[in-house]
């Protein structure tokens, strides 16, 4: 059995730079995820699995590793990932190609923490949504610290990054609501949400374009919540009022 010890190593060097480089990722049509929880919810949604990685001295179940994992030293594997406690198994998948999937949506405009982008999925998966779409200010969806608190919930959605958000929201057909500091409706039932960054909060041309604006209340001398925590209460009042969606299927491209 062979086992990579160098960081200099061509392969080793890729798998770096996918963990790393949002640029590269995209160009390649790559991404690294990292975990056990993570490579089964790829599994178990039919993403391919381009090369499975794994620590030389990890303890992972086998069904997870395939035919013919990379074995890495210790050292090697933690120089890929970017987890503070390494899991050790890793996988490069090929990022599946956005789908026009019917259904609920959420749209993001400007959420710069990757945890928050994450989040904000894990929650849309939870509650129905069939696609999420985000600006090009947004974080990468992609990177590992947007998969790790994504928990597999990027798996079930159809993922879309795009240059002109306001375009994606004039073309759903149902009601979008936004969220605003003051003066909106208590959250109810929508047929798509758009969330933006926290301190900036939604631009006035995205506003516009929504037809609902909410306001989650809130106890007195309390200023704002974290937009992930926003989304995930505004997702989950929705998803109680309009029930169960269907979420199309998905498969790795």
């Amino acid at each position: 059995m062979t086992i990579l010890t160098s960081k200099d190593n061509p392969k080793v060097k890729r798998w770096i730079r996918l963990a790393s480089d949002a640029r590269f990722r995209r160009s390649e049509k790559r991404a690294l995820i990292e975990g056990p929880h993570l490579l089964s919810a790829a599994l178990q949604h039919g993403i391919k699995l381009v090369a499975v990685l794994a620590a030389e001295d990890a303890a992972v179940d086998a069904s997870l590793l395939g035919d013919k994992p990379v074995i890495l030293g210790k050292g090697v594997f933690r120089a890929i990932v970017e987890a503070d406690t390494p899991q050790g198994v890793a996988a490069e998948i090929a990022i599946p190609a956005g789908r026009k999937a019917h259904g609920a949506a959420v749209f993001l405009e400007g959420i710069q923490d990757p945890a928050n982008v994450g989040a904000i999925l894990r929650s849309a998966a939870a509650f129905g949504i069939a696609r999420v779409v985000l600006d090009q200010a947004c974080a990468d969806p992609w990177s590992p610290r947007a998969l790790r608190a994504g928990m597999g919930g990027h798996f079930a959605l159809d993922v879309v990054e795009t240059k002109d958000l306001g375009a994606e929201m004039d073309a759903f057909q149902g009601t979008v609501a936004a969220t605003v500091p003051r003066g909106g409706a208590a959250p109810g039932a929508a047929d798509a949400w758009v969330f933006g960054a926290e301190g900036s909060g939604l631009s006035e041309e995205t506003l516009r374009r929504a037809k609902v604006k909410v306001t989650i209340p809130m106890a007195a001398g309390t200023e704002s919540l974290n937009v992930a925590a926003a989304a995930a209460i505004c997702l989950y009042q929705s998803f109680a009022v309009n029930g169960v969606s269907t979420v199309p299927s998905k498969s790795g491209g």
